[in-house]
């Protein structure tokens, strides 16, 4: 089900008109049947998938909590690590891989017929997959308690708004809400409808209006194209992926809060940002946090000198590359990052003696910084790494204005100029929420533009959530 389809708001208006009369106990009962036949209107067949990581980390989380031996306590650790990830390496990894290596075999003079199986990805998997080994290592690391309820850690695994792509939310943060009994307070359904209508307004009316424009560069032999098609294309994407992306994850806050349970915040302004560590703690936050606590400092992080900082940095973000998807595209643009937040690092002492002052140069930080994403995003969207190459090259040649760049730059300006003129309010003010604390007239124009623009530029072409494939 998608959030911005007449079956899913059909389904949620039946689930929440019998959520408030249940009590606690009801309530948890029906958010777990409502996540699985969510989640089985995609394909019933991966039911068992989450059903089994649920009941392994139920178990693993209670033998962590019960043995005293770090020896056992390792071991039943190594389970949930070995269950999960393997069943994610396994559906996202395999076919990629083995495909890799017969090609290796071929360049070896061996003749390759391997055959592999044609595997789906189950939707949303790397994100329950993050969210219950984050439980699991927490547990481990007595860093939470482990809850005795299946029912409750089977709602937390698969809690419908958040389970397809994310916010990835720790048990510290989500886990308590669902164990304890939930009201609705006064402003969750001013504030769930905010979060809904702008969400909707990104994803509907940006990022589905922005994808035609990046497909068609994209889908376009690169001879055809220009230095300023592939720059606007470029855009196009950049905007696409974020109204995407940003938007699903405020949709799912509307929804989470509609039901009495706040999810975290997964974006705040990150085209705003002037260097790749503001980047990332605005960008996906809830997957940059992850990748933070149990993966880069773990690895040590910062602790072992600057050699060690700066490989730890860029192995990071290359697996967190890898995470997104079984291409090389996907590697490169994590190795990418990497190297970025290497280089600002290293500058660091540099720049801030030559940093312009004031606002201007706070401009001119975040300029920069966003042709530096956008760069990396054409790695991102790029069908291979052959296409990529071709079009980084293809990008600084004829800077001349076509038909269809002045058509797209249109597009462009018309769809993104004004969400970035609030964003860029909302940034000046420091508040996630400040168009709930204007006046009633205010929030109402606002709404009236989203609601507006949702019914009269609708795409002529629906798109599913970009990270859905992830």
């Amino acid at each position: 089900m998608l959030f911005n389809s007449f079956i899913f708001w059909a389904f949620f208006a039946v689930v929440i008109v019998l959520y408030w009369r249940l009590n606690h106990r009801g309530q948890n009962f029906l958010l777990l049947i409502a996540s699985y036949v969510f989640y089985g209107y995609w394909d019933w067949r991966f039911l068992g998938l989450i059903a089994f990581s649920t009941i392994v980390d139920f178990i693993v989380a209670q033998e962590l909590e019960k043995k005293s031996s770090q020896n056992i306590r390792r071991r039943w650790l190594l389970l949930s690590l070995c269950s999960n990830l393997g069943l994610l390496g396994f559906f996202k990894y395999f076919g990629f891989f083995a495909a890799e290596f017969a090609i290796l075999l071929e360049s070896l003079g061996f003749h390759a017929s391997m055959q592999t199986l044609n595997i789906i990805l189950p939707v949303g998997i790397s994100f329950y997959t993050f969210q219950t080994l984050a439980y699991t290592i927490d547990v481990y690391r007595r860093q939470t308690k482990p809850t005795k309820n299946l029912l409750d850690f089977s709602v937390y695994v698969s809690f419908f708004p958040q389970l397809v792509a994310g916010p990835i939310e720790r048990s510290k943060d989500l886990l308590p809400q669902i164990v304890n009994a939930r009201t609705f307070t006064k402003g969750a359904f001013s504030e769930g409808l905010y979060h809904v209508l702008i969400g909707m307004f990104k994803k509907v009316v940006i990022a589905d209006n922005m994808a035609p424009i990046a497909n068609q560069v994209f889908a376009t032999p690169v001879s055809d194209l220009n230095g300023t098609e592939i720059l606007i294309g470029i855009y196009a994407f950049a905007f696409q992926i974020y109204g995407d992306f940003s938007g699903y994850s405020s949709i799912a806050q509307g929804i989470a809060k509609w039901l009495g349970i706040n999810l975290s915040w997964n974006f705040r302004m990150p085209y705003f940002s002037r260097t790749p560590s503001e980047f990332w703690q605005r960008w996906h936050i809830t997957l940059s946090s992850w990748l933070r606590d149990y993966l880069y400092i773990p690895l040590g992080g910062s602790r072992h000198g600057t050699f060690n900082t700066f490989r730890n940095l860029v192995m990071t973000m290359f697996l967190g590359g890898l995470w997104h998807g079984a291409n090389w595209t996907f590697a490169v643009w994590g190795l990418a990052h990497g190297i970025i937040l290497v280089i600002y690092h290293a500058l660091e002492p540099i720049t801030k003696k030559v940093l312009i002052p004031g606002i201007v140069g706070k401009i001119v930080a975040a300029v920069i910084f966003f042709h530096l994403v956008c760069i990396t995003w054409l790695l991102f969207r790029a069908e291979n790494l052959g296409q990529a190459v071709a079009m980084f090259g293809q990008l600084f040649h004829s800077f001349t204005m076509t038909d269809f760049s002045l058509y797209s730059l249109g597009m462009l300006t018309f769809f993104a100029l004004p969400i970035l003129v609030l964003e860029l309010i909302i940034e000046r003010s420091g508040d996630m929420l400040y168009v709930l604390s204007r006046h009633w007239l205010i929030q109402g124009l606002i709404y009236s533009y989203f609601i507006f623009m949702l019914i009269i530029f609708p795409p002529l072409t629906p798109q599913v959530f970009i990270y859905f494939q992830f």
